[in-house]
């Protein structure tokens, strides 16, 4: 992006992960909750604390930058509005607009953090609320930029580009040159831009529906006791060994949906149409190029993901098997798809030992980035433990002028383990790349952003499956592995396939009805999880519920992140030359360049289907493992 820092989009990119992790349930828990309860948050050490310090001392100095903004920085910007004519303007402005953003970028960043140390604060909640109205100001004052860039000629950006005044700004410059055949006139574009609001209705009538009409139904759990049925407890809910119970739960919730199918099916269908609108608008050949375009994702990339997925659906119909082996089931049915396989192990991890564990899991990545870590454990980054009224979850975040910050709810269980381990990954790329490029090249595309926390998080689990104590151990974490492939690529692309067939018969000029919808479905969960899998008549209704539909083919880099991080880490364990030297290129790389190429230069094709073979490959043989694993133990045969 060239005209200015999107902070909700980065916000987005940050949470994306673990809404995606709850909404298709694979094996890591982000909102966790100590038996005891939260306590007073002056009751923590301050070692445990992060140190927002460290961006402002005090809320003077930030009212100071704030004031800054309003009284000198937006004025100064207006200074440059048709007024780029010439290179030694256009490169001032440019560079005056990376200020102007590093700015608002660290005051947004503070003003939100100290809100989630305490939600209940009113005036870090006022600061936050303070600091959204001025960065809307911000992105108005500096929208002039893109077009007055894009208006001009092709070959004035190209001289742009080969003077070596811009060098900072060459890969952006390029990015923005190939948005010009898609860019229309200044009346058009004012004219889609009016109607974004509108746009929007799709998303926004999904969420009303599901989250403020929708009514659940209350059931008997598994002690006779009726429950409230929530999408909070849904999942949670399906993890119960009485089967009973959990195929109740199902009925329960997707009956609710079910209600209102019709108005959800006109509701994505009014979505896909919305896409395929504004693809063709700015003379794309479909909603899928139109998309990818963003990042300059070849369209092979996305189609090789799929294929490649479909060439390896024996391996998920094998774990299938194994489930309906395990469970004694005469057919295995989607509610049977999330019960955990070693339900009863437990494992203590305390914050402590988490850290040493990831000192010692993480060696493969060299010493350079264990000494990172250990700068990040011992530098106050982290805020470690549930506390009154502080933000749920776990995120990292921060902004470029700052050291990376991660919000934790920890626990004590392996799980907490491994998200530490996970928005550690995030944190490290996040300070690889700020110390490594311009601003202007800082932000992580969102088709590589999981790359370094999924390595992360992975690399954790094959170390504790390698040094388990004992086969129940073994199982515990062959289970999360399996489920972590399982809900972040053969989920994510079944999505994707969706998303492919829906947004083509829209395409064709063809509607989108509940039962086309409803078949479809169908008929990919029968293809994806193979004979002894049954789609009973509710189970259809699936796609009903998933808001990830409203983000316009956003799903798929799930699946290529963890593809590339297995890649990638493969090269590393091998020891492949220069492969520990390849990864901290990659995760300093930031948007120097296309993020198909900045993985290319790591060591990982994505126009090939080899990183999603390798993986589905490595699901099978875990399977496998976990399969001859159960046999050792005599629990099947």
């Amino acid at each position: 992006m060239i005209n200015r820092i999107d902070m909700k989009n980065k916000l987005f990119h940050l949470f994306i992960f673990f809404i995606g992790l709850t909404i298709f349930f694979t094996s890591i828990q982000y909102t966790i909750w100590a038996a005891e309860g939260p306590v007073p948050r002056n009751q923590i050490e301050e070692k445990y604390k992060w140190n927002l310090e460290d961006i402002y001392p005090n809320q003077e100095e930030w009212e100071k930058d704030f004031a800054k903004i309003q009284n000198e920085y937006l004025p100064k910007i207006e200074e440059f509005r048709e007024k780029l004519t010439n290179a030694d303007t256009v490169l001032a402005c440019l560079q005056f607009n990376d200020e102007l953003s590093r700015l608002i970028e660290k005051l947004y960043v503070y003003a939100y953090m100290k809100a989630d140390e305490n939600q209940d604060d009113s005036i870090a909640s006022e600061m936050s609320s303070r600091v959204e109205t001025l960065y809307s100001q911000v992105s108005a004052a500096t929208s002039f930029i893109r077009p007055e860039l894009l208006s001009q000629p092709e070959s004035v950006l190209r001289g742009y580009m080969e003077n070596p005044a811009f060098e900072d700004y060459r890969h952006a410059l390029d990015a923005l040159l190939k948005l010009k055949p898609h860019t229309l006139s200044k009346p058009e574009e004012e004219l889609l831009a009016k109607a974004l609001d509108m746009a929007s209705a799709p998303s926004v009538i999904f969420d009303k529906v599901t989250q403020g009409d929708m009514i659940f139904p209350k059931v008997l759990d598994d002690k006779g006791q009726e429950v409230q049925l929530s999408e909070g407890v849904f999942y949670r809910y399906l993890q119960s060994p009485d089967r009973e119970f959990r195929k109740r739960v199902y009925e329960g919730m997707l009956g609710s949906y079910d209600k209102a199918k019709n108005t959800l099916a006109a509701t994505l269908n009014s979505e896909v149409k919305k896409n395929w609108f504004y693809s063709q608008a700015r003379k794309y050949n479909s909603s899928l190029e139109a998309s990818l375009s963003s990042e300059n994702i070849p369209r092979e990339v996305y189609d090789n993901l799929i294929q490649a997925v479909n060439n390896n659906l024996s391996y998920l119909h094998q774990y299938v098997q194994l489930r309906k082996k395990i469970f004694h089931l005469d057919q295995v049915q989607i509610f049977d798809m999330y019960v955990p396989l070693v339900p009863d192990y437990t494992l203590t991890v305390t914050y402590e030992n988490a850290q040493q564990m990831l000192l010692e899991g993480l060696k493969p990545l060299g010493p350079e980035y264990l000494d990172m870590m250990k700068k990040g454990f011992e530098g106050r980054w982290i805020d470690v433990y549930e506390t009154e009224n502080k933000a749920t979850g776990g995120y990292s975040w921060g902004a470029y002028d700052t050291h990376p910050y991660i919000l934790m709810n920890y626990d004590n269980t392996a799980d907490s383990m491994l998200t530490l381990a996970h928005e550690m990954g995030h944190a490290l790329n996040s300070y690889y790349t700020n110390t490594s490029q311009k601003y202007i090249n800082s932000q992580t595309p969102i088709f590589t952003a999981e790359v370094a926390s999924t390595m992360n998080e992975n690399l954790m689990i094959e170390y504790l499956i390698q040094n388990a104590k004992n086969d129940d151990e073994k199982l515990y974490f062959l289970d999360k592995l399996i489920e972590n492939i399982r809900g972040t690529v053969y989920t994510q692309v079944m999505y994707s396939e969706f998303e492919q067939i829906i947004h083509e018969r829209i395409e064709k000029g063809e509607a989108l009805s509940y039962k086309y919808l409803s078949d479809a479905w169908k008929e990919l969960l029968e293809k994806y999880y193979g004979p002894d899998f049954v789609v009973e008549e509710l189970a259809s209704r699936g796609w009903s519920r998933i808001p990830h539909f409203y983000m316009n083919f956003y799903v798929f880099k799930y699946a290529t992140s963890l593809a590339a991080s297995n890649e990638l880490l493969n090269n590393i364990l091998i020891g492949q030359p220069d492969a520990i030297d390849q990864y901290l290129d990659f995760l300093k790389a930031g948007s120097s360049d296309y993020p198909v190429e900045v993985l290319k230069a790591a060591g990982v094709d994505m126009l090939s289907t080899q990183p999603v073979d390798n993986l589905l490959k490595k699901f099978g043989n875990l399977v496998n493992e976990m399969e001859e694993t159960f046999k050792r133990k005599g629990i099947i045969e």
